[in-house]
């Protein structure tokens, strides 16, 4: 049978090597060659880099290719429940050049054909971005605070408890126009390919 993955693997692969190395994207963005803000992208979800960015990112690390490339497709033993304490949710930086977003991740898993990425997202007052895309599906959930989402034209006004759900591929972004931190859960659903 093929084996199969979902492309943010190769985000979170990365990722962990270079924590694991604790090298921070401008370092490994020196020796790899490839830019702060494709790395940042890459390991995000918000772009699959090309073969030759790839083996340049894997070699800056020291990973042989056939080690990094085991590990795509994996498929990960699910014991019927995942308890995360509040003490292992990692910070990371989504967007290069973001005002205000403060990341914190909860789960990554692998479910049967998909990946799930769950993230808190805390949005500070007047928090800026350029809007984004992303290749899945997106579920937002407002937790607390006053947003407003522009999603492609439309620009939705959410209050604690509102949520949406939409395909990352249309431009988006969350604005905090209020004086109060909003907090934000987000799933993304993406799909093998």
């Amino acid at each position: 049978m093929e084996k199969k993955f979902a492309y943010n693997e190769i985000g979170n692969i990365l990722r962990k090597y270079r924590k694991g190395k604790k090298l921070r994207l401008v370092g490994l963005a020196e020796t790899s060659g490839v830019s702060i803000a494709m790395l940042s992208k890459i390991e995000n979800g918000r772009m699959l880099p090309t073969i030759p960015t790839l083996f340049a990112i894997i070699g800056a690390l020291g990973v042989a290719p056939d080690i990094f490339f085991s590990e795509l497709g994996e498929q990960n033993t699910f014991p019927g429940y995942i308890f995360i304490p509040k003490t292992e949710y990692a910070s990371f930086v989504k967007e290069e050049n973001a005002k205000g977003f403060h990341y914190f991740s909860i789960l990554e898993h692998r479910i049967e054909g998909t990946s799930l990425q769950i993230s808190l997202l805390h949005l500070d007052p007047g928090a800026k971005r350029k809007a984004v895309t992303t290749h899945a599906y997106e579920y937002i959930y407002l937790i607390s605070g006053s947003i407003e989402y522009m999603l492609g034209d439309q620009i939705f006004p959410m209050n604690e408890g509102d949520s949406l759900f939409f395909d990352g591929n249309i431009q988006h972004v969350p604005f905090n126009k209020s004086d109060k931190l909003a907090t934000l859960l987000v799933f993304y659903l993406f799909t093998e390919v």
